[in-house]
């Protein structure tokens, strides 16, 4: 076996768990009664997992687009707009109110809703197709409604686009682009 070189955390959880972080660094986080041996063995068993996922984190960090000063300020001058015409557009069509609109590059989220009813969007789902970007804005218009990923929220979602579940994977797969 290939020796794996890992980061161990203990804590209070109940189960073992490996994390391919960034770069393909290895987490192993377990509960505190595990032994160096029992981690040692449990990583030798998922090795093949272990190996396999931080080769396709290796290429995907390898097709991510590389995002210049330049790209930002027209894709945040271009978002400033077409995330508020979309908005409309779809709030309108879904019989919807909302609050501000606020334009963020969060890390994690391409968008968000709060109580109070204001939006935010992430500026670069202006570099992805419009479907997806107006997936986005669906999702959190829907939000409006049902403040949660209930049976009821999804049907929403699906009233104004019944593609929605392949837009949403295609989202994912969009994300490692980004």
């Amino acid at each position: 076996m290939e020796q794996i070189t890992y980061e161990w955390i203990r804590s209070r959880r109940k189960t073992i768990a490996i994390q391919i972080k960034e770069g393909g660094k290895v987490v192993v986080r377990t509960p505190y009664s595990i032994s160096r041996k029992q981690v040692e063995d449990f990583l030798r068993e998922k090795q093949d997992w272990i190996v396999k996922n931080q080769k396709q984190l290796h290429r995907a960090q390898e097709n991510r687009m590389v995002i210049t000063e330049e790209i930002r300020r027209e894709g945040v001058e271009r978002a400033l707009w077409v995330l508020p015409e979309r908005t409309e557009h779809y709030a309108r069509l879904m019989g919807i109110s909302y609050g501000r609109i606020t334009i963020r590059e969060q890390k994690t989220r391409w968008g968000s809703c709060s109580s109070k009813g204001n939006l935010n969007f992430n500026w670069k789902l202006v570099l992805m197709p419009m479907d997806l970007l107006d997936y986005v804005v669906v999702h959190e218009l829907a939000h409006r409604r049902e403040m949660n990923h209930s049976k009821d929220f999804w049907r929403i979602v699906e009233e104004v686009l019944p593609d929605y579940r392949e837009r949403r994977k295609r989202l994912n797969n969009f994300s490692s682009m980004l």
